[in-house]
């Protein structure tokens, strides 16, 4: 697909740019209204998918709330029907809510032994909407301060359960790859934190980061990765423990397995092996 037709899919997805103003973009692009019509199935994601993978099989999974800023934090939760104590992961969506994606990627870090817990951003403010674009307008209003401390306030909530082995780390996806870092800041507790394509954190913030990190950019990633350079000298300085892993001709989003044309299955499955076999290596006991 036209590179010029993905980044204007970008600017609308982590932009001010109303739905509106995309379309009428995208009509000019494709050369019509209705060549744009045609090309957002392959752009938009589709949860469809995410929901007929959905397998629970030997997983046991609930719905779960802790204390946070402006009122309770929500959640899904998931680990290995078995019970025993596993390594928790916190698992950060991307700026549109708790969605089945983000579910199934719980679901998925629980089929690989852990403890996974995919909180909301948007429960403090009545949950993820299904419509995408106004979940979109609800992250506008989130507090990012307090947005941060009801993250963290996850990592005591896990290491009190009994299901938990005491270590919690976390992963994240574009703006939850940002939080990723943000917990690995805030949390001296944090084992380990693996931002998928996320914004770095301010230089001077980087030698407060006790966890071991993972970094996964994708190499179409302009925008994110124009911040690289600056974060790996500050890690560098700081001596901080972290492995960088930068995937040629993938676009932002290469994860997302309902993300159409962005999503890339070789690059996908390689960060998600090498991210389970990064988070066994710092939380199991």
């Amino acid at each position: 697909m036209d590179k010029q037709i993905i980044q204007l899919y970008d600017d609308y997805t982590h932009k001010s740019l109303n739905r509106h103003t995309f379309l009428k973009r995208l009509a000019l692009l494709a050369g019509s209204t209705t060549a744009a019509l045609a090309l957002l199935p392959m752009l938009e994601n589709n949860y469809a998918v995410a929901q007929t993978r959905s397998d629970e099989n030997g997983l046991f999974t609930e719905r779960v709330s802790w204390k946070g800023v402006g009122g309770d934090m929500k959640g899904y939760l998931a680990r290995p029907d078995k019970p025993g104590k596993y390594p928790a992961v916190i698992v950060v969506h991307e700026n549109r809510g708790l969605n089945p994606h983000i579910e199934d990627v719980a679901r998925r870090a629980a089929m690989a032994g852990f403890l996974a817990l995919a909180p909301d951003a948007l429960s403090v403010l009545g949950g993820t909407p299904e419509n995408a674009d106004e979940a979109r307008e609800l992250f506008a209003k989130l507090n990012n301060a307090d947005n941060t401390t009801n993250f963290a306030a996850a990592v005591p909530y896990l290491r009190q359960r009994a299901d938990n082995n005491g270590n919690v780390g976390c992963v994240g996806f574009c703006w939850g790859g940002a939080m990723a870092n943000q917990l690995a800041v805030h949390v001296p507790s944090l084992k380990a934190a693996v931002p998928f394509y996320g914004r770095q954190p301010e230089e001077a913030d980087v030698p407060r980061i006790k966890a071991a990190l993972q970094l996964h950019y994708a190499g179409l990633d302009e925008r994110i990765n124009a911040g690289i350079p600056a974060y790996e000298a500050a890690l560098k300085k700081s001596g901080i423990a972290y492995e960088l892993f930068n995937y040629k001709d993938v676009e932002h989003a290469f994860h997302n397995d309902t993300s159409g044309v962005r999503y890339n299955e070789a690059a996908a499955k390689l960060a998600w092996e090498r991210t389970i076999d990064f988070l066994h290596k710092h939380l199991d006991a």
